[in-house]
C-alpha cells in the first residue's frame, strides 16, 4: 500500500467536470456521432411472436427497394460463435436459425444507403410464423426452474429452529416489476472492416469486453478488433453486455462492404439491451421482543431468458447487513420466453434490499421499536457470513449523522400521526449495502516537453465523472495543475481496464492511474538523480515532493532544491518519459470490503387522492475517500432520482398473453422528472478504505439501494397502508 503522504493530496475538492465544455458545446462525439465516408445504415426487423419458428420470411420486396444494399436473415447469415458467458459478454448470436424465443427478437437486418431507405425497406419484410404457446408466467409448470441461479446462495445456523424460537415473526411477500434501463442516449454501433480488421464505435461500458465478444463471434484474434467508446450517453448497466445488435452492425458492415451505422429506436431499447427482471420475494424475519434478530429466511424468484446465463443475487445484502445467527438467502430463476435481462443500477441489492428493509420496518412497527434503533441493535460489527472484519465500515455513523441531519427525532411513531396542512406526512428510512469488486486494471502515463501529462486507459465514462476524477488523481500525484493533464479513455488500443459497473472502476482505474503517475515521477527523479548538474542529484522518490510542475527536495533548507519536468527532459535531450501502472484488489488484508449508506425519506400523501410526493431526502454514505465531492454528490443524487422512479413510477408492462411490451415509450414508461424530485441532502462519512491504494469505494450502485424502501416505509408511516409491491401508485394506495 502507498503511504499516507502518497495519497493525502488525493482528497478532492469539488472540481468541475473537465469534459463538461466539450459536452455542452457538442464537441464530444458519442458512438452515433462519427461520420464516415460511404456510411450505410442498418435497421432491425423484430419478431411479433414470443415463441415458435419462422415458417416463411418474405424479403423480396425489401431487397428490391430503393437504396437497399442487403437484407440479412437466418437464411443467409454466416455462422457466428457465441462468446463465453458472463459479465460483459453477450446473449446467443443472432440470426443463426429459424427459432423465436422472445417477442421483439431480431429476425432480420436491412442495410441501405440512407436511414430512411433502410427503415422503409424493413417495413416490407414479412414474416409468417409457426407460433407456439409462450412461457410467460413464473408459475407456469412447464418452465424450467434454476436453483442457486447466481451461485451466491448463503446460509448459516438453523433458520427453521430460529424461526420457531423467535418471539415475533414477520412473514410477507414483496414484488418488484420489470424496470427498463432508459438512458437518454439511444444505443448505437458503427462498424467498419479493413480486410480482417474490425473497428466498432459502441455504447459500451467495457470496450475490452466488447472486443472479446466480437472477436469470439467472428473467429478473430482480439488484436484484430478495435472498440471505441470515448463518450457514452448513459448506460446504468445496459452497456455491460455485448448485445446482438452490436454483432449485427459488424456483420452488416462485412456483408455490405462499407461502414454501417445501427441505432436502436426507443422501443427497441426495451427489447434489445436488457432490463431489471421482476422479482417475487418471500421473507420471514424472526426476533426477540427486545429487537434482536434470531432468524431471516429470504427467497427471491425472478425470470430469465431461455438461453442465457445472466443471474443476480437478490439476497447478497440480506446476508451481511445485520448480525443474525440463523439465515438462509436463496435466489432461483424461471426460464421464460422473455428477452435477456441484465444488470441495472444496484443489481440484486436494489430489489433485494427493498424487500429486506420493508420487512425490518414491519418488524419495528410490530415491536414498537424505532426503526433506526432496531438496526443499531442488530449492527454487524464484523462480516456476519465470514466472521472477518470489514476493511472499513461507517454505517453506524451513517445512521447517526443521517438521522440528525434529517431531523428523525421529530418523527412520532404512530402511523397517520403527522400532517402538513391537509396532507399526511411520513418519515421512513432504510439501510443500504453494495459489495463491490475491484478488478485488475492498467494505465499508462507520459509527460513531454510541452509540460502536459497524457494518461490513458481503455475504460469508459458513462457519466459519473471518470474523466474528471482521473485527471485529479494524475494531477495530484504528479504535482501538476489539472489543465496540464489530458486523460484519455474509451479505446481498446490503450491499456486494458475493467467495466464501468459494479462500483469498482474508480478504485481499479484510480489505483492504476496513481501507480502509473507515481512511477512516472520516479522515472524523472531517477533521471535527475544520476546527473550531478541537477538540483535533485542523489535523490530518491522518497526524498521529493511534486507541486506546480516542479519536483522539490523535502526537508531541505529554504529555498528547497527543485527542478521542472521539462528542464529534466531538455537536459537529457528527451522528448518525453513514460511509465505504466497496474492495480488489483489487495489480497494481504484479512478483511471484507463493503459500501454502506443510510437513507431517510419524507413523503406527503394526499389522503383523498392517494398522490404521493417525496418532499425531503437525506442520504448518508460511507464512500471511503471521496476524490471529488461535487461529482460524488451528483452520483448519489442521480441514484436517488432513480430510486424515486423505482419506488413510485417505473414499471415495464407486457401483455400477459403475447409478451409484447405495451409501454415502450417515454410517454408511457414513467421516470422521475424535476417535479418529482425534492432537494436531496448528501452526507459523506467514513475514512479511506485500505482495500485499495487510494482508499476509495465506488458509490454508483449504493446510490439507488435503499431509496425505494425508505420511501415505502415513509408511505406506511404517513398512511398506515403497507404496500409491498412496486411501484407504489395512487391506485394501489387507495
Amino acid at each position: 500500500m502507498t503511504t499516507t503522504a502518497d495519497t493525502a493530496g488525493l482528497v478532492g475538492a469539488g472540481a468541475d467536470r473537465v469534459d463538461g465544455p466539450s459536452k455542452v458545446t457538442g464537441a464530444a462525439q458519442y458512438p452515433a456521432d462519427f461520420g464516415l465516408e460511404n456510411l450505410a445504415h442498418a435497421v432491425l426487423v423484430q419478431s411479433t411472436v414470443a415463441a415458435g419458428r419462422i415458417r416463411r420470411l418474405a424479403t423480396e420486396r425489401a431487397e428490391a427497394a430503393p437504396g437497399v444494399l442487403a437484407v440479412i436473415t437466418h437464411r443467409n447469415a454466416p455462422r457466428l460463435a457465441r462468446a463465453q458467458g458472463g459479465l460483459g459478454l453477450g446473449p446467443p448470436p443472432p440470426l443463426q436459425d429459424d427459432r423465436v424465443v422472445h417477442h421483439g427478437q431480431h429476425i432480420a437486418v436491412v442495410v441501405a444507403q440512407t436511414l430512411e431507405q433502410a427503415a422503409a425497406a424493413a417495413r416490407l419484410v414479412q414474416a409468417d410464423y409457426e407460433a407456439a404457446e409462450p412461457l410467460l408466467d413464473l408459475d407456469d409448470p412447464r418452465a424450467e426452474r434454476v436453483e442457486n441461479a447466481s451461485g451466491r446462495d448463503v446460509s448459516r445456523g438453523d433458520v427453521a429452529a430460529g424461526l420457531t424460537a423467535a418471539e415475533v415473526v414477520v412473514a410477507a411477500t414483496y414484488t418488484t416489476p420489470v424496470q427498463t434501463n432508459n438512458p437518454l442516449g439511444l444505443f448505437a454501433s458503427i462498424a467498419y472492416w479493413d480486410g480482417d480488421l474490425l473497428t466498432v464505435h459502441d455504447s459500451t461500458q467495457g470496450p475490452v469486453f466488447t472486443r472479446a465478444a466480437l472477436a469470439a463471434a467472428f473467429g478473430l484474434p482480439e488484436t484484430a478488433v478495435r472498440v471505441l467508446a470515448p463518450f457514452v450517453g448513459g448506460a446504468f448497466g445496459a452497456g455491460l453486455r455485448t448485445w446482438p445488435h452490436v454483432v449485427l452492425a459488424a456483420l452488416a458492415a462485412r456483408v455490405a462492404g462499407r461502414p454501417v451505422k445501427l441505432v436502436l429506436s426507443r422501443a427497441q431499447m426495451f427489447t434489445s439491451v436488457g432490463y431489471r427482471p421482476p422479482t417475487v420475494q418471500h421473507l420471514k424475519v424472526g426476533a426477540r421482543r427486545t429487537g434482536e434478530l434470531v432468524a431471516i429466511d429470504h427467497e427471491g424468484i425472478e425470470p430469465t431468458a431461455l438461453e442465457d446465463d445472466f443471474a443476480e443475487s437478490l439476497t447478497r445484502g440480506t446476508a451481511v447487513l445485520y448480525d443474525c445467527p440463523n439465515l438462509s438467502g436463496r435466489t432461483r430463476q424461471v426460464r421464460l420466453n422473455v428477452a435477456c435481462p441484465t444488470w441495472m443500477r444496484g443489481p440484486g441489492e436494489a430489489p433485494g434490499v427493498f424487500a429486506l428493509e420493508c420487512a425490518l420496518d414491519e418488524l419495528a412497527s410490530e415491536l414498537g421499536i424505532d426503526p433506526v434503533e432496531l438496526r443499531l441493535r442488530n449492527y454487524a460489527e464484523i462480516h456476519p457470513q465470514t466472521s472477518r472484519p470489514w476493511s472499513s465500515k461507517a454505517l453506524r455513523a451513517c445512521y447517526e449523522q443521517g438521522a440528525e441531519r434529517f431531523g428523525w427525532t421529530r418523527r412520532t411513531p404512530e402511523p397517520r400521526s403527522m400532517r402538513h396542512g391537509r396532507f399526511l406526512v411520513g418519515y421512513g428510512m432504510a439501510s443500504a449495502y453494495y459489495g463491490y469488486v475491484q478488478a485488475p486494471c492498467q494505465a499508462t502515463a507520459s509527460l513531454g516537453l510541452d509540460g502536459v501529462a497524457v494518461v490513458r486507459s481503455a475504460a469508459t465514462d458513462i457519466g459519473p465523472g471518470t474523466y474528471t476524477v482521473m485527471t485529479q488523481v494524475a494531477a495530484s500525484t504528479l504535482g501538476l495543475p489539472m489543465e496540464r493533464i489530458r486523460f484519455e479513455l474509451g479505446d481498446t488500443t490503450m491499456p486494458p481496464a475493467p467495466l464501468q459497473g459494479g462500483s469498482g472502476l474508480t478504485a481499479a482505474l484510480g489505483s492504476a492511474v496513481h501507480a502509473a503517475c507515481r512511477r512516472l515521477l520516479q522515472a524523472f527523479v531517477e533521471l535527475a538523480a544520476d546527473n550531478p548538474q541537477s538540483p535533485l542529484h542523489g535523490c530518491s522518490v522518497q526524498d521529493v515532493t511534486a507541486a506546480d510542475g516542479r519536483i522539490s527536495v523535502v526537508h531541505a533548507a529554504s529555498p528547497a532544491p527543485a527542478e521542472t519536468y521539462t528542464a529534466i527532459l531538455a537536459r537529457h535531450g528527451l522528448a518525453e518519459l513514460s511509465a505504466d501502472g497496474a492495480s488489483a484488489r489487495r489480497t494481504d488484508l484479512d478483511a471484507e470490503p463493503g459500501i454502506f449508506a443510510a437513507k431517510f425519506a419524507e413523503v406527503q400523501v394526499d389522503p383523498d387522492l392517494g398522490l404521493i410526493r417525496v418532499t425531503r431526502f437525506v442520504a448518508a454514505v460511507d464512500g471511503g475517500r471521496i476524490l471529488n465531492a461535487k461529482t460524488a454528490a451528483s452520483q448519489i443524487i442521480g441514484g436517488t432520482v432513480g430510486g424515486i422512479g423505482m419506488a413510485l413510477l417505473e414499471e415495464t408492462v407486457s401483455d400477459p398473453g403475447t409478451g409484447r411490451i405495451a409501454n415502450a415509450t417515454f410517454g408511457d414508461y414513467l421516470v422521475a422528472v424535476n417535479a418529482d424530485v425534492p432537494d436531496i441532502d448528501v452526507i459523506f462519512v467514513g475514512e479511506p478504505d485500505p482495500i485499495n491504494p487510494i482508499g476509495v469505494k465506488g458509490i454508483g450502485e449504493v446510490a439507488i439501494v435503499g431509496v425505494a424502501p425508505a420511501i415505502a416505509n415513509a408511505v406506511f408511516h404517513a398512511t398506515g397502508r403497507r404496500i409491498r409491491s412496486l411501484p407504489i401508485t395512487a391506485e394501489r394506495l387507495l
